[in-house]
C-alpha cells in the first residue's frame, strides 16, 4: 500500500508544472523574438525608400494631405446620406395620370402626369437633337462618371474670359440628380449630395438611361416637363420630327427655360438658339457649313402656344387630384380648378413689381403667397419668384417661423379662456428657464388692453398669457384653426418660433374671415373623364366646414386685427375706403416677413425671406409683405360684391381723428395713421422750412465710407433685436 504522503509523488507534480510554465515562457519569448525579426526585416526593406531633403517634405505634404482628404471625404459623404434615403424610393415610376387643368371658367391651364414621360425612346431622337443638348449642357457626357474636373475647369476659363456665367459646370448626371432628388437651393451642402448621388446614378444607370431622364424629366417651360412635351407645345410636332433649328431652340431652354421660352421672348429664344449651333461647332459636332441654314432660317412656335401656366397651383392641384382619383376607372382626366387667372396675375404682379423695386435694397429674394376666397376656394398660389429658375413651391411646402402673425392664435386662445380686447394686461418683464422675451422697443409700457397689446405686436404680452393659459392650449386651437406643422409648446411658442407654411398661415385666418367657420381650403372644383362624365364635385361630395370657434370670439378677434391696418404695425396694407384686418409678422434676425391679412371676401397670406435663410435688410412684415397684399387687395376688389367682416359692427374705416381718440394721442403726431386718410395740408411757412432743410441735405458734403460705416454701426447697435 502506497504511502499517500509520501515526498516522491509530490516532487512528480511540482516537476510537471514547471515543465508548463517553461513551455510557456519560451513560447511566449520565441514569439516576441520572431516578430522582432519581421518587423526588423521590414524595417530594412522599407530604407531603401526612405527620402531626405526637399523629397521628405513633398511625402509629409502627400501623407497628411492624403489624411485630411479622408477626413473630408469621410465628412462629406455624412452629410449626404440624408440625400441617400431618397433613392429607396420609387424615383424612376412616373404617375401615369394624364391630365387637364382649367380655371374656374373653363379654360385650360396647363397639363400634367403622363406628359412628363410621354417621351420617344433615346435612340429614336434626332442625332443633332442630342448633339445639341451635349454640346450644351455637358459635352463629355459619356466620358465621365457623374462628375467632370475638366469639363468644370474649362467653364470656368470660359467664364472668366467673358467676365460672366457662360457656361455652367454641373453634368448632365449632376443636373439630373437635382430634379429627381434635391432642390434648387443654393447652398454648399445640396452641392454635396448633388455629387455622392451623380456617382450613385453613374453607378446604377447606364449613361443612355441618365440622358433620356434628363429628357423627360427637366423643367421646358409653358407648364411642359421633357423635351416631347416641350416639342408638342411649342411647334406642334414630335420631337422625332423637329428640324436643326428647332432642336437648338429646345437645347437653348435647359439653362432657363422662362427666359427663353420661344412664346414669351422669340428674341432671346432665338438667340439662345444661335449659341447652341455655335456651341455645337465648338465642340465639334458639326460643321458650320451644316449649321448655316438653321441660322439663317430660326424656329418659329405654332400659334397654339399660349400664355404661362400657373405652375405652382398646378403643381399642388396635381397632387390634390392623386389623392381623388385613387379609385376612379380611368386616369385621363379634365380637372376644373378654383384658380382666377385674373387674381393669379395680380398675385404673381404684386410680389414680382416688389421684389424688382426693393429687393436689392431690402436684401430678400423670393417671396410667396396663397389667397382664398371665402368659401376656402384657392384663388391664387405663388410658391416663388420664378418657376423656370425653381420648382420648389415656397408657399406649399416651404415651412418658415411666422414670428408675431403667430399671435392672433394666442389671443384667440385668450378670448377662449375668458378674456375680452378690453382686458387690462401688464406689459413687464418676464424671465422663463433664462429666456428674457424683448419688446420692439426695448422697454415695456405697464397696464395695457388686450387689443392694444395685439395692435401695437407687444411680445411680453403673448408670453405671459402662454404661462398663465398654458401653451398646450394655443397649440390645440391653431391646430384646430388649419396648422398642421408641427407645434412644440417651447416658451417662444407664442412668438412665432415654430415653422409653418403660408397655406397653413391663411388657412388658419380663413376662419375669422368665415365667422368662425372651418376655412374648407379646396382647389379642385370638378373632375370628369374625356367622355365628360362627372367622377368628382367638391360641391357634393365634400364635408360641410364645421363651426370652430365661438361667434363672440370671433368677434373680438375681428374687431382686433381690424384695428392692425389703422393705427397698428400693418398700416401700409390699409386700403382706402375698405375694412380689411390681419397681421404682421418678423422673425428674429428678421430671415422672414409676413402679412396675413383678410377682409369679407378674401384672406391672403404673403411670406418675404431668402432660400438659404440669409437675413435680410431689416424687413419687416409691416414693409414690403403688407405693401403687397395691398396692391393685390385693390385689385382683387374691384367690382365684385364687398362682403362685410362678420360680426365686426363698425364696417366703416377709421379716420385719423378716431383713430387718435382710440390711442389718446393727437391726431397730427408723430403716431397717427398715414395711409388711407386725409390729413390737413401743412402750413406755408413749414413748407418753406423743409424745403430749406432739403437743400441744406443735398448740399451737404457727402460722408466717406468709414464715416458710414461707423454710423451705420452705431446705429444698428441701437436698434431693437427682436421685431414684430
Amino acid at each position: 500500500m502506497n504511502d499517500p504522503f509520501s515526498p516522491k509523488k509530490k516532487s512528480q507534480s511540482w516537476s510537471k508544472l514547471m515543465e508548463v510554465d517553461s513551455w510557456i515562457d519560451s513560447s511566449i519569448y520565441n514569439m516576441f523574438a520572431s516578430a522582432g525579426d519581421r518587423w526588423e526585416s521590414i524595417t530594412v526593406f522599407f530604407r531603401r525608400f526612405r527620402v531626405y531633403g526637399y523629397k521628405k517634405l513633398m511625402v509629409e505634404l502627400a501623407c497628411e494631405s492624403l489624411t485630411i482628404g479622408l477626413a473630408g471625404f469621410v465628412l462629406l459623404l455624412a452629410l449626404a446620406l440624408p440625400a441617400f434615403e431618397e433613392t429607396e424610393k420609387d424615383w424612376r415610376t412616373q404617375d401615369d395620370y394624364s391630365v387637364i387643368f382649367l380655371d374656374r371658367f373653363g379654360n385650360e391651364i396647363g397639363r400634367r402626369g403622363v406628359l412628363h414621360n410621354d417621351a420617344e425612346p433615346i435612340d429614336s431622337l434626332p442625332d443633332y437633337f442630342i448633339k445639341a443638348v451635349m454640346a450644351t449642357e455637358d459635352r463629355r457626357f459619356f466620358d465621365h462618371w457623374g462628375i467632370d474636373p475638366l469639363g468644370l475647369t474649362r467653364a470656368m476659363i470660359e467664364n472668366a474670359r467673358a467676365n460672366s456665367v457662360v457656361q455652367g459646370g454641373s453634368t448632365i448626371t449632376q443636373q439630373l440628380a437635382k430634379n429627381l432628388f434635391l432642390t434648387n437651393e443654393r447652398t454648399l451642402e445640396r452641392k454635396v449630395k448633388e455629387a455622392f448621388l451623380s456617382l450613385w446614378l453613374e453607378f446604377n444607370l447606364s449613361k443612355k438611361e441618365i440622358l433620356k431622364l434628363y429628357l423627360d424629366r427637366a423643367y421646358m417651360g409653358g407648364g411642359t416637363i421633357g423635351a416631347a412635351a416641350a416639342s408638342e407645345y411649342y411647334f406642334g410636332k414630335n420631337i422625332k420630327d423637329v428640324s436643326l433649328a428647332e432642336a437648338a431652340m429646345l437645347a437653348g431652354l435647359y439653362k432657363a427655360p422662362t427666359k427663353y421660352a420661344p412664346h414669351i421672348n422669340l428674341p432671346a429664344a432665338r438667340a439662345r438658339a444661335n449659341q447652341v449651333l455655335t456651341n455645337m461647332v465648338e465642340a465639334e459636332f458639326m460643321t458650320e457649313g451644316q449649321v448655316i441654314s438653321a441660322r439663317r432660317n430660326p424656329a418659329s412656335v405654332v400659334e397654339t402656344a399660349g400664355q404661362e401656366s400657373p405652375d405652382y397651383f398646378i403643381d399642388w392641384a396635381y397632387e390634390e387630384v392623386k389623392k381623388l382619383a385613387t379609385g376612379f376607372p380611368t386616369r385621363s382626366l379634365i380637372v376644373r380648378t378654383t384658380i382666377d387667372p385674373g387674381l393669379q396675375r395680380a398675385a404673381e404682379d404684386a410680389i414680382e413689381s416688389h421684389l424688382r423695386q426693393y429687393g436689392e435694397i431690402k436684401g430678400v429674394t423670393q417671396a410667396s403667397m396663397v389667397a382664398i376666397e371665402r368659401g376656402g376656394a384657392v384663388r391664387a398660389i405663388v410658391g416663388g419668384r420664378d418657376y423656370g429658375a425653381s420648382q420648389f413651391n415656397r408657399a406649399i411646402n416651404a415651412r418658415r417661423q411666422p414670428g408675431s402673425s403667430f399671435k392672433p392664435y394666442v389671443y384667440t386662445t385668450a378670448l377662449l379662456n375668458g378674456f375680452t380686447p378690453e382686458t387690462m394686461v401688464v406689459d413687464a418683464p418676464i424671465t422663463i428657464r433664462g429666456w428674457s422675451p424683448k419688446n420692439y422697443s426695448r422697454g415695456y409700457s405697464g397696464r395695457m388692453s388686450l387689443t392694444r397689446a395685439l395692435v401695437k405686436s407687444v411680445n411680453v404680452i403673448p408670453v405671459r398669457l402662454g404661462v398663465r393659459m398654458g401653451r398646450k392650449k394655443i397649440v390645440d386651437v391653431a391646430k384646430l384653426m388649419g396648422i398642421k406643422s408641427p407645434l412644440l409648446p417651447n416658451p417662444s411658442m407664442p412668438l412665432g418660433s415654430n415653422d409653418v407654411t403660408v397655406l397653413e398661415m391663411a388657412d388658419g385666418y380663413g376662419v375669422f374671415m368665415s365667422g368662425g367657420y372651418q376655412t374648407g381650403v379646396h382647389g379642385i372644383l370638378q373632375i370628369t373623364d374625356t367622355s365628360n362624365n362627372v367622377l368628382y364635385d367638391y360641391e357634393k361630395e365634400a364635408p360641410k366646414p364645421k363651426k370652430i370657434i365661438d361667434e363672440k370670439v370671433i368677434a373680438g378677434m375681428n374687431l382686433m386685427l381690424s384695428q392692425v391696418p389703422e393705427w397698428g404695425t400693418g398700416r401700409r396694407s390699409a386700403i382706402e375706403g375698405l375694412k380689411s384686418a390681419g397681421k404682421t409678422g418678423t422673425t428674429s434676425g428678421y430671415k422672414d416677413a409676413w402679412f396675413v391679412g383678410y377682409t369679407g371676401n378674401y384672406v391672403a397670406a404673403i411670406w418675404y425671406g431668402n432660400d438659404d435663410f440669409k437675413a435680410t435688410n431689416r424687413l419687416t412684415g409691416g414693409n414690403l409683405p403688407a405693401m403687397t397684399w395691398k396692391k393685390f387687395m385693390t385689385y382683387a376688389h374691384q367690382n365684385i360684391d364687398i362682403k362685410p367682416i362678420p360680426f365686426l359692427k363698425d364696417q366703416k374705416v377709421a379716420t385719423a381723428k378716431k383713430n387718435a381718440k382710440r390711442k389718446n394721442i393727437d391726431a397730427n403726431s408723430a403716431e397717427a395713421p398715414v395711409l388711407g386718410v386725409r390729413l390737413k395740408p401743412l402750413p406755408n411757412a413749414t413748407k418753406r422750412m423743409l424745403l430749406d432743410i432739403e437743400n441744406s441735405l443735398r448740399s451737404a458734403k457727402r460722408l466717406k465710407q468709414s464715416d458710414q460705416i461707423a454710423r451705420a454701426t452705431s446705429a444698428e447697435a441701437k436698434q431693437p433685436t427682436l421685431p414684430n
